[in-house]
Order: C-alpha cells, then sequence, then structure tokens
C-alpha cells in the first residue's frame, strides 16, 4: 500500500488549504497541503518535508486525523493535525491557499479523497476552538 500524507494545519480556529495547480484534472480543487512517501521515508518526515516544498514551512505535526482514505489503485490517504512552528504559508505549488472557517469548508470544490475528511475535519476546527 503506498501512503499520501496531508497536513491538517490550524490557526485562529481556521484550517489552512490549498488549491491545486495541476494536474489539469484537479487544477482548481482544493486539498490539504501534503504528498507522496519518498522510498523508505517515514509519514511524519514526508508531511514535514513536503509542507517545507509546497508551503515554506515548519510544522508541529500531532495525532491522526480521521481514518485512512482510498484513493485509488492501492494508495491511501492519512491525514494529521498540524501547527505552523515558523514561517508563513506561501503557495510555492498551488495557485492560492486560504484560511477557511468550519463552516466555509463544504463550500469549497475538494479533491475528492480530501473530500471524504471534512467532517473530521470540521470536528479538529471546533475541537481547536
Amino acid at each position: 500500500m503506498q501512503v499520501v500524507v496531508a497536513a491538517a494545519i490550524c490557526r485562529g480556529g481556521r484550517l489552512l488549504v490549498a488549491q491545486r495547480a495541476h494536474p489539469a484534472e484537479i487544477r482548481g480543487l482544493w486539498e490539504l497541503p501534503g504528498g507522496k512517501l519518498e522510498p523508505d521515508e517515514q509519514e511524519l518526515a514526508a508531511l514535514g518535508r513536503e509542507c517545507r516544498e509546497e508551503l515554506g514551512v515548519e510544522l508541529e505535526i500531532g495525532d491522526r486525523v480521521g481514518s485512512d482514505v482510498l484513493i485509488k489503485d492501492g494508495w491511501i490517504l492519512r491525514a494529521y493535525a498540524a501547527r505552523l512552528h515558523s514561517g508563513e504559508p506561501k503557495p510555492l505549488e498551488h495557485l492560492e491557499l486560504r484560511w477557511t472557517a468550519a463552516d466555509e469548508l463544504s463550500a469549497l470544490p475538494w479533491v475528492p479523497a480530501n473530500a471524504a475528511l471534512l467532517p473530521d475535519l470540521c470536528e479538529l476546527l471546533r475541537a481547536a476552538a
């Protein structure tokens, strides 16, 4: 099984979401930042690396959010709660970044695998408030 990790970065009762730039079939859809593990890479190390590359930030990574989400062809998505440790997020590999409240999440067009996490993300934001 191949793993994709995603960061549910919360600040001030809002969640950081990122708008995909590519590939073309999901351009413009929203997701949590993150990405695929490299060979022999641990999940938390991969998530930290991906967020440095995509956002230019360092994270404090916490507990899992929700359960595994099947993406396709043996790939699964695992999300982790996170907080900014240093840096201010920049859209280095995305079209746009947005800090979004729980009641705004369902209005965004989501990448399908990330959409499956919406109830868990809303709960995370409510618990953090």
